[in-house]
């Protein structure tokens, strides 16, 4: 086994561990630090597949941005060192069930899939060409859907605060 396939496993383990205790973990403060470690391992298979571009926008925007406003609205809303309601039976069962079919969709998928490689020459993704196309109103440019996506962020920010904000009730 290469060192590079080592370092792929190591990142997936840290990716698929960090989001199986998210899941299950009964402290609410925990599943987020958790999820902060799965969203890193992400930013790492981004690293290791050389789009330095993305690992930094994921870092910068789900770690930096979206974690910490999770932490945030968990220590406005929540109690953070108590433990949560652990789950009905039922509903683990039929998650477990889910999450079978779920694999097994995938399985067929990745099978039938035949994976060629392209005759097409490789993209150039450097720091200056995504920002020239994302920024671009041309016909191959990604002005709109990044607009759309400052609007789904900033919608998420009003949305954490909304749910931060305490009502008093009426004496």
């Amino acid at each position: 086994m290469s060192v590079s396939a080592i370092i792929f496993y190591l990142l997936s383990a840290a990716i698929i561990g960090g989001a199986f205790m998210a899941v299950t973990s009964l402290k609410i403060f925990r599943a987020a630090i958790y999820l902060l470690f799965c969203l890193m391992g992400i930013a790492g298979v981004y690293f290791y597949l050389h789009y330095e571009f993305i690992a930094a926008v994921q870092i910068v925007v789900y770690v930096g941005g979206i974690v910490v406003l999770l932490i945030f609205s968990i220590f406005l809303t929540h109690e953070s060192g108590a433990d949560m309601k652990p789950p009905i039976k039922q509903r683990s069962i039929f998650a477990v069930i889910a999450t079978l079919c779920a694999f097994a969709l995938i399985y067929v998928i990745v099978n039938k899939q035949q994976f060629v490689p392209s005759p097409a020459p490789s993209i150039n993704a450097d720091v200056n060409e995504i920002g020239t196309e994302m920024l671009s109103t041309t016909a191959h440019g990604y002005i709109l859907p990044f607009e759309v996506i400052s609007v789904l962020l900033l919608a998420a920010m009003i949305g954490a605060i909304v749910i931060a904000i305490k009502v008093k009730p009426k004496e």
